[in-house]
């Protein structure tokens, strides 16, 4: 069965760290694991609650995780650990980060949590387990559910990894207005597993409840492996009456529904603008023409239509909107199967062409006079020809268009700027969505299709008492699809006995008025004494629409006007402690804090990195490095070594070569693989190359660099094979971000993400930085400060980022973090005796050398280097790395 609904999702997991020499299976173990929905007139309340225990000997690191939707918000979390509760403090997103940057400067652990997916988000807390000690971990969320093709869905993704003794979800829903039809799914529900569901329907209120023993949750009686792997998901609507829809009344707030039923559906004008640019090529053309040849077919034959294909050209299947009838949409389908991608990206070009069409179309009195014109655009990638500024393609088509026209904006993978998208849609009457690059992303086209194939209303005004009502969110919609619902909350005055309402709209067939009066205490007696009721659900719910709302408008407003409406937003997620884009959530733990961030959907898959934790004692790093090596003669080593008039010999065997010099005698030994940083040490030609090496112990996430004088911030992500993947650079007094992966680049600035493709080379200034992107070359960032932070992006042979700094002379004495103390009190010396030592920080080590390759290099280009192997005992305060070190003179 298809899903045609909003869903609220959440998966429950529990990753484990295990540390035990005596090799112990599931040493950290969930004994208890519930999870708590109460749905209250469709606003979810929901707690998750996991107990777990240490059943080591030895001290364990446990994580709860927890995948959440991206609409909802949460709204609390504690930790409790030996009979104390660490608490979660909701805070403004920069006091939040504030506090966070002082626990890095402290030295101590901290994490930032603010992963997200697809339609997920996700929440995620290490704590360290004492042996034979138990942590209790809660986390709430609110959201308000939204109808969707006549449906509502509660989806609960259970994954806990193991068998759990105590394993129970509850739901609990009560709906006022009665409720009309539920049931209940699952993908890994067994003949087995049946027995551990219960439905209890009654004629306002469901309780289901889902609590499998452990012989349930086997796969196999002889397997320690669990069943619940997959979607719990509850589906349900409520009983509508032919009326101005539902109005509920709590402590002085009302929220008013409206979906009225059995309306007839406005004829479409459609224009479908799509991309087919040489970006598109490969599986996202042949998606997008599948989904696009469905989506004809849905057509009514009532609706018009036409096809506009933009590449570096503007190319439209015919001079005019033709009807929908069975014998246009099989020649639109034959001419959608021609489409071949090729050329650049004129985005401005398509959508003015496409306003033109229907303008034409609007003159020559084609249009039904009762009719819904829409654009639908699809691009998958940035304006690269003709009008290429996003400003000026937003103003162009906002100008052009003067609100004739609803446009909606579907931005395919992440190449493409969804906030660009975003505001452009806005400003148009229209949304914006994201088609993830997934199998079923021709489903997405679809489905999105049919939630805006079926307006029932236009120009709709719901009016109410005025001296009777306050703080009231939107009132007013553009459209109403069947199948889905206008929400209306607000305050009332405390002397109001009757609360009345009007609702005006434009059907096909008429202007409509609808008029309801409800009794105020009649409607307040409803939710007393309800054990589904926490708290004041309905102010809570006029929060969260209201937020929402303040949100979505200040994405097309500017200057000081968005600045107010985010100040209102940022006020309403603090009175009613919500972690929104505004604000984070600081989370204490013995020893440690992390900050959880909400994300935005034009941050990505994935803005930011998870966490920033120090390397555990006895971590391993190691310098190393790779170059051409048959072609190396003894003749280029000894120029390479030479210096201070130094007399240099090289005497070379199979596998590396032996290095005689006045100072002394070291080896250079083979390597072959690319180091992970070039660092360039004070005033010196010598260069550090950094690795970690496959026996390290040292987690994904790497505290590298911190100048608080400069207000810079380095942190890198470990891939599997030991190299990294992303990094985070920070400029703390600009507030600007750049998070590079080997997909993307993220620019973050104040708050405000963009995405950046590796495929297009440009350069642009950011608050006083400025940014040069080589195409799958490199990135560098510059400051005022003439301190340079380049990443390499390695294709070939090894897939990686590779890090390196220019202008390091320039950073302050505060400079801190794994390659940060480097840069600091840092210098080589030519003891007696066969080897060369380094100095960091007044300790000494020993080094030797190797020949390694270059990487800020032109990507395959050869180059001698020497590496020099060192140990640093307890030198920094990351529990003692192992460090290679190579010298480019």
């Amino acid at each position: 069965m298809e899903r045609q609904i909003f869903t609220v999702w959440l998966i429950l997991s529990s990753q484990i760290v295990l540390a035990d020499p005596a090799g112990q299976k599931n040493a950290i173990e969930i004994y208890s694991l519930h999870v708590d929905s109460k749905v209250t007139s469709r606003f979810a309340h929901t707690v998750i609650t996991s107990k777990v225990a240490n059943r080591a000997n030895v001290s364990q690191e446990a994580l709860f995780e927890v995948e959440l939707p991206k609409t909802a918000f949460i709204t609390n979390f504690s930790m409790t650990i030996d009979g104390k509760t660490y608490p979660g403090t909701i805070k403004e997103k920069k006091a939040a980060q504030d506090q966070y940057d002082a626990a890095v400067s402290r030295g101590q652990s901290a994490g930032l949590v603010r992963s997200t997916g697809r339609k997920l988000e996700q929440f995620h807390v290490s704590v360290n387990v004492a042996a034979a000690g138990k942590v209790t971990f809660e986390l709430i969320y609110e959201e308000l559910l939204k109808r969707k093709l006549r449906k509502y869905e509660l989806l609960i993704k259970v994954k806990p990894k193991q068998l759990v003794k105590h394993f129970q979800i509850d739901i609990h829903i009560f709906e006022p207005q009665g409720i009309s039809f539920l049931e209940t799914d699952s993908t890994f529900l067994t003949n087995e597993l049946s027995d551990a569901l219960t439905n209890v329907l009654g004629e306002t209120k469901a309780h289901i409840t889902f609590k499998p023993t452990i012989t349930q949750q086997r796969k196999s009686p002889e397997l320690e492996e669990t069943l619940l792997d997959g979607d719990f998901l509850i589906r349900y609507d409520v009983k509508r009456s032919v009326t101005a829809g539902d109005i509920q009344i709590v402590n002085g707030y009302f929220v008013h529904y409206f979906a009225p039923s059995e309306i007839p559906v406005f004829p479409k004008n459609i224009v479908f603008v799509i991309d087919n640019s040489g970006s598109m090529s490969g599986k996202k053309i042949q998606q997008t023409k599948e989904a696009i040849q469905k989506i004809l077919e849905d057509l009514n034959p009532e609706d018009l239509f036409n096809l506009i294909i933009f590449s570096s050209n503007i190319a439209a299947w015919k001079p005019t909107l033709l009807p929908a009838t069975k014998e246009n949409v099989e020649l639109a389908k034959q001419y959608v199967r021609t489409i071949r991608a090729q050329g650049a990206t004129d985005i401005n070009g398509a959508l003015l062409a496409a306003i033109h069409a229907l303008d034409e179309a609007t003159t020559a009195e084609l249009l039904p006079e009762q009719s819904i014109s829409m654009i639908i655009l699809l691009t998958d990638g940035q304006p690269t020809v003709g009008v290429t500024d996003v400003h000026t393609i937003q103003g162009n088509i906002k100008l052009t268009n003067d609100a004739k026209y609803f446009l909606y904006c579907l931005g395919f993978g992440f190449d493409v700027s969804y906030r660009f998208l975003e505001k452009m849609a806005l400003d148009n009457g229209g949304i914006a969505r994201r088609i993830y690059e997934d199998a079923d992303a021709a489903l997405q086209l679809q489905n999105f299709y049919r939630e805006v194939a079926t307006p029932i209303m236009k120009e709709i005004e719901m009016n109410y008492l005025d001296n009777g009502v306050q703080e009231i969110t939107q009132k007013n919609f553009k459209l109403l699809f069947d199948g889905s619902e206008i929400v209306v909350a607000g305050k009332i005055g405390n002397e109001l006995d009757f609360f009345p309402v009007e609702i005006k709209a434009q059907t096909q067939m008429n202007n409509l008025t609808l008029k309801e009066q409800v009794n105020v205490t009649e409607k307040e007696e409803i939710f007393r004494n309800q054990k589904y009721i926490f708290g004041n659900f309905i102010e809570r719910l006029w929060g969260y629409l209201t937020i929402q709302q303040l949100l979505e408008k200040s994405v097309s407003a500017e200057g000081e006007q968005q600045k107010s409406l985010k100040d209102q937003a940022l006020g309403l997620s603090l009175k009613f402690s919500f972690v929104t884009p505004l604000t984070s959530m600081v989370v204490t733990k013995p020893d440690a804090e992390e900050v959880a961030d909400k994300p935005t959907e034009e941050e990505g898959p994935r803005l930011g990195l998870p966490g920033l934790t120090s390397s555990p004692a006895g971590s391993r790093m190691e310098l190393s490095g790779s170059g051409g090596w048959s072609d190396i003669t003894t003749h280029d080593v000894s120029n390479v070594m030479a210096s201070n008039n130094e007399n240099v010999q090289a005497h070379r065997d199979s596998g590396s070569f032996l290095i005689q010099r006045d100072s002394g005698s070291f080896l250079i030994q083979r390597d072959g693989q690319y180091p992970h940083f070039i660092l360039q040490l004070l005033g010196k030609n010598d260069v550090l190359c950094l690795n970690v090496t496959a026996h390290s112990q040292i987690p994904g996430l790497q505290y590298l660099l911190s100048d608080p004088d400069k207000g810079i911030q380095v942190t890198g992500q470990l891939g599997e094979k030991k190299q990294f993947k992303q990094f985070e650079v920070a400029y703390q007094k600009a507030d600007v971000k750049l998070n590079v992966s080997k997909d993307h680049i993220v620019l973050n600035d104040n708050g405000n993400a963009t995405m950046l493709p590796w495929t297009t080379a440009m350069s642009f200034t950011v608050q006083g930085l400025k940014v040069i992107i080589e195409e799958e070359k490199s990135i560098s960032i510059s400051g005022a400060d003439n301190i340079t932070i380049k990443i390499s992006y390695v294709k070939f042979p090894e897939h990686f980022l590779g890090l390196s700094f220019i202008g390091s002379e320039h950073f302050s004495n505060q400079v801190t973090g794994l390659l940060g103390q480097f840069y600091f009190n840092t210098h080589f010396e030519s003891p007696s005796g066969n080897w060369r030592q380094i100095v960091v920080q007044g300790r000494k080590y020993d080094t030797s050398r190797q020949q390694k390759k270059d990487y800020r290099l032109t990507v395959g280009a050869d180059r001698v280097v020497a590496v020099i192997n060192m140990v640093l005992g307890s030198g920094y305060n990351l529990g003692g790395p192992m460090i290679t070190s190579c010298l480019i003179p």
